[in-house]
């Protein structure tokens, strides 16, 4: 079984940054496309961002794009979320989760990832 273990949330202002880290565990890091998850309070859980693993294509929620970051590090089985210009509509707990899939359909679907970490909380506040 592949584990991930988030890190990094906390609480920060809004307009702040923030980097969350995920470290995998496993032989086949190098060839799991990792996306980042988040699930508010009384909400679905919604697809942020992935990478995949063949060319590392990235892709963002609409929501999301320009403000965060998507980066992966083979060499240390970690995928990492750069956040900056944070809104209070950001908080969440956040999610990383790995898929052997590389197509933009598969990857930005929740219910396609194989495995998932337990999750860190962001809070921005106002």
């Amino acid at each position: 079984q592949v584990q991930l273990v988030e890190s990094g949330g906390g609480l920060v202002q809004a307009g702040g940054s923030l980097r969350l880290s995920c470290a995998a565990s496993g032989r086949t890091f190098s060839r799991f496309s990792m996306g980042w998850f988040r699930q508010a309070p009384g909400k679905e859980r919604e697809f942020v961002t992935a990478i995949t693993w063949n060319i590392g294509s990235t892709f963002y929620a609409d929501s999301v794009k320009g403000r965060f970051t998507i980066s992966r590090d083979n060499t240390k089985n970690t995928v990492y979320l750069q956040m900056n210009s944070l809104k209070p509509e950001d908080t969440a707990v956040y999610y990383c989760a790995a898929t052997p899939a590389f197509r933009r359909s598969v990857v930005s679907s929740t219910n396609e990832y194989d495995y998932w970490g337990q999750g860190t909380q962001v809070t921005v506040s106002s």
